[in-house]
C-alpha cells in the first residue's frame, strides 16, 4: 500500500538546480507559445510549426510532472486546477477549427492571470475552500 507522503509530502521536494530547470522550462514554453500563436491566431504555417507545438506541449508536460513530483498538493490548488482547464481548452482548440483564435486567447489570459496572481489565489483550493499549503496531519 502506498503512503500519503509519497504523493503529498509535508515539505515539497527540492533538488539543486530545480529553480533554473523551471526557468528553462518556462522559457521554452513561452517560445513554443509564440510559434504556436502565429499558427492559431493568424492561420499562418511558419517554418518549423510542428516543432513549436512539440516544444509547447513537451515543456508543459515537463512542468506538470515536476510540480506533481514536488508535491501532489499542487493538483488541489487553483494553480494546478487551472492547468487542467487549460488542457481541456487546448483539446478544444485542436478539435474546434472555427474557434482556434478564441480558445488560444482564453488560454493565454488564464495563464497570465494564474501565473501572476497573489499566492492566496494560486494556492487556494476550491475543494477545501481555503488557501492550502499542506494537508493537516491526520489524527
Amino acid at each position: 500500500m502506498m503512503r500519503r507522503e509519497i504523493f503529498f509530502p509535508d515539505k515539497s521536494r527540492q533538488f539543486r538546480g530545480k529553480r533554473w530547470l523551471k526557468i528553462a522550462l518556462r522559457t521554452g514554453h513561452l517560445l513554443g507559445l509564440a510559434g504556436v500563436g502565429a499558427v492559431f491566431l493568424f492561420n499562418q504555417a511558419i517554418p518549423g510549426s510542428p516543432y513549436y507545438l512539440y516544444l509547447l506541449v513537451g515543456t508543459g508536460l515537463a512542468m506538470i510532472a515536476l510540480d506533481l513530483w514536488s508535491n501532489g498538493i499542487w493538483i488541489y490548488q487553483l494553480r494546478g486546477q487551472a492547468i487542467i482547464i487549460k488542457l481541456f481548452l487546448f483539446a478544444a482548440l485542436l478539435t474546434q477549427a472555427d474557434y482556434t483564435s478564441t480558445w488560444f486567447i482564453v488560454i493565454v489570459i488564464l495563464s497570465g492571470i494564474i501565473s501572476h496572481a497573489p499566492g492566496d489565489l494560486r494556492y487556494y483550493s476550491i475543494i477545501h475552500k481555503k488557501r492550502l499549503n499542506r494537508f493537516a496531519e491526520k489524527g
